[in-house]
């Protein structure tokens, strides 16, 4: 049972984004606009293979090798013809790949990258399952042999050198005197060339801190940065305000130097640029999957304007500042003002990254959210395809439930989506000393609500909510972000903005609910009980949620085992609607407190405490969650990839490409994306992670060299 969860059937749900409305009504300058920020985003998801495992950057460029030889139509022909049935096609890789195309013409170069990762790909050692650090998993934001101790520790640095660990990775050596020695990497086009640029030179130097060395270096990606850079200043031409202009000066500064102020800069501007028709953003964004939970994996998006959607969303920002004081803490745990931001729907054009999700809340820079402000966006194309639902596909719910769930999980998924960004990412305010001693709270008045004294503990200068609450602070900022959707949802105005009354509205309530304590169950999927770790944020926080609900008591919630009607293992779950808001309310209102009060004040270790507490997985009964994990596997249905349109320049035009929903429609999108300089990127790619191998050997082997 435990292996199920890394298997993927041959027959997973495809489906394709549709942005070509949204796309024909743009003016030619602004497909210019879209067009070379697309090409800025999807050279930078390359970066994203060199961020998650050895292996991922040789993979993508043997399947990239492999189908600009043969396109998906064509390997399938030539592979029965060279005598495999169409289930050994389905099934046995290492000999479509060796018998394709691509290695008859370049056998060496396409038998050398299925040496290097055709056994990684398909390994199940525990260690190579999931993200994690030295022997608790895979990843590339470090070297094989750091721990969660030294992540601390160059945290540590980082802080105490005012560094951003967003767009670094960390490598460990042993230096000739037996000492520590890390190299933090910036990622820039630059590395050693010496410019005048006092800012980042000043900090590219070796160190002594708490007896290790350490040494700032920059260079990371470059050669993928520099086609970054390179489109950024093509769009720049195209672009429509000067909000605009500065924005992309600030992201081509910050990529060619290492420069996390300039992307703060860059998104100041952007923060500024209020309803742009082409909407943007880029760089090293979600730290979702550093297991030390600070490190930004590359995220570019272009999307254009959904003008009926927004219109709500609009009116939602509007009613802000009034729903922000329903929310269950004291008026001193908010932001002293809220910074009205722009809220959208956006039809999805490009999105350059790991995943795709339903809805953003960026920048993710405390102080300018603080300060600044933010903007939220709901990907409505993305939402209208990826979390669509069959009945016979629904797992965990009772029959009578499954007809509205069905009916109103989009409408209810589009209020949550609102307020999770807006309302839950968007408030709450962090308690913070500067480097001056000045604090931005009144400490003899403001009161802990949850203990009724004065505030003891605070961010100092240089802290950061990401920095101070590392590994947890994702999961729980979803969580307290969840939450708040639920908690909002009950409001009639919210109902109201979203365009329901009555019995729709007390539907639309149920369904939202029920559809999270639905995703608790399904988040099990998502827990590895080898490493009593979650893998993925969203997931846990929903977990939590679900515990939260159940703890309330009273029959709220119930998560029965039962067997199906295939006579296998199967379970149900019950919402009681008529205790939403008796038993439900209060319950996430002492929740939603708690979370505010130590996030707030920088309480790590009540934090952690709290949230720890919630997410830990067990068999205790009556629940037995960890019994339930196998129950879950059994009976996931595995999520849908999404096939993504291209843009090409045709003369001084720009054509949009679209692709089936299909596997076939997927290849051709990925193996069309680069059409004139994939060969390169493919040397590019496998270069950059070999000149870095030896950092990924066995953990127990510690590279050694000069520092």
């Amino acid at each position: 049972m435990a292996d199920t969860q890394y298997i993927l059937p041959n027959d997973i749900g495809v489906s394709s984004l549709d942005c070509r409305e949204a796309f024909r009504l743009l003016l030619p300058t602004e497909r210019l606009y879209a067009h070379h920020l697309s090409r800025a985003a999807w050279y930078g998801g390359l970066a994203v293979l060199l961020q998650t495992s050895p292996e991922a950057p040789y993979i993508y460029a043997l399947l990239s090798r492999l189908f600009r030889a043969q396109d998906p139509d064509q390997l399938r022909q030539h592979a029965l013809a060279e005598g495999l049935t169409e289930e050994e096609y389905q099934e046995k890789l290492e000999r479509v790949i060796l018998g394709s195309k691509a290695a008859e013409q370049h056998p060496e170069e396409v038998g050398g990258l299925w040496q290097t990762c055709g056994e990684l790909m398909f390994s199940l050692e525990s260690r190579l399952r999931h993200l994690g650090l030295g022997k608790e998993g895979i990843t590339t934001y470090f070297s094989g042999n750091c721990t969660m101790e030294d992540a601390k520790l160059a945290q540590d640095f980082l802080d105490s050198q005012n560094l951003s660990a967003y767009n670094t990775r960390l490598f460990k050596e042993i230096g000739q005197d037996g000492k520590p020695c890390y190299e933090v990497r910036l990622a820039s086009v630059l590395s050693t060339e010496p410019i005048l640029d006092s800012e980042m030179n000043s900090k590219l130097k070796s160190y002594e801190f708490q007896g290790s060395n350490f040494r700032v270096t920059r260079g990371d990606y470059a050669p993928i940065l520099r086609k970054v850079v390179e489109h950024l200043e093509k769009a720049k031409a195209y672009a429509a305000t000067s909000h605009q202009e500065q924005m992309l000066a600030q992201y081509i500064e910050s990529f060619t130097h290492g420069s996390i102020e300039a992307h703060k800069k860059g998104s100041r501007f952007w923060i500024q640029d209020k309803a742009p028709i082409v909407e943007s953003y880029i760089g090293f964004i979600e730290s979702y999957r550093d297991p030390f939970g600070s490190r930004g994996e590359f995220e570019g998006f272009v999307a254009m304007v959904n003008k009926a959607m927004s219109a709500k969303f609009e009116w939602l920002v509007a009613s802000a500042e009034q729903l922000l004081k329903e929310l269950p803490w004291p008026p001193a745990f908010e932001k002293d003002k809220f910074l009205t931001p722009d809220f959208t729907s956006l039809d999805v054009l490009t999105f350059a990254g790991s995943g795709i999700p339903a809805g953003i809340n960026i920048p993710n820079y405390d102080d300018l959210r603080q300060t600044e402000g933010f903007k939220n966006v709901s990907l409505g194309n993305v939402l209208a395809v990826a979390y669509a639902t069959q009945r016979e596909k629904l797992t965990f719910l009772e029959e009578e439930d499954k007809d509205l769930y069905i009916r109103w999980k989009g409408p209810s998924f589009d209020v949550q989506v609102g307020l999770h960004e807006l309302l839950g990412h968007g408030s709450g305010k962090l308690f913070v000393q500067d480097e001056k001693g000045a604090f931005n709270f009144d400490q003899e008045t403001v009161i802990n609500p949850e203990t009724g004294e004065q505030i003891q503990s605070w961010y100092r200068s240089g802290e950061t909510w990401d920095s101070k609450f590392s590994t947890i602070a994702s999961s729980y900022e979803e969580c307290r972000a969840e939450s708040v959707g639920l908690y909002l949802c009950l409001n009639p105005r919210v109902l109201e903005i979203f365009g329901f009354e009555g019995a729709d509205a007390e539907d639309v309530v149920y369904v939202n609910w029920l559809n999270m304590v639905r995703a608790g169950l399904l988040a099990l999927e998502f827990y590895t009980p080898e490493a009593s770790s979650w893998r993925q944020a969203h997931m846990q926080a929903r977990f939590v949620i679900l515990r939260v609900l159940l703890e309330a008591g009273e029959g709220l919630v119930t998560v029965t085992p039962t067997t199906g009607s295939d006579g296998r293992p199967d379970a149900q779950v019950h919402l009681d609607r008529n205790k939403i808001r008796t038993v439900g309310k209060p319950a996430l209102e002492r929740f939603l407190r708690r979370l505010q009060v130590l996030k707030s004040t920088g309480d790590v270790a009540g934090g952690r405490a709290l949230y720890e507490g919630y997410a830990a997985v067990t068999d205790a009964p009556p629940e037995c969650f960890l019994s339930l994990r196998d129950t879950v596997l059994l009976r996931k249905e595995a999520r849908k990839l999404i096939v993504q349109p291209n843009t090409r320049l045709e003369g001084s035009e720009v054509q949009l490409l679209e692709y089936e929903a299909s596997a076939a429609g997927l290849i051709r999108s990925f193996s069309e994306r680069f059409p004139e300089d994939g060969p390169e990127l493919e040397e590019i790619l496998t270069q950059l992670a070999t000149a870095d191998a030896r950092f990924w050997k066995c953990p127990s082997e510690t590279p050694s060299g000069q520092a």
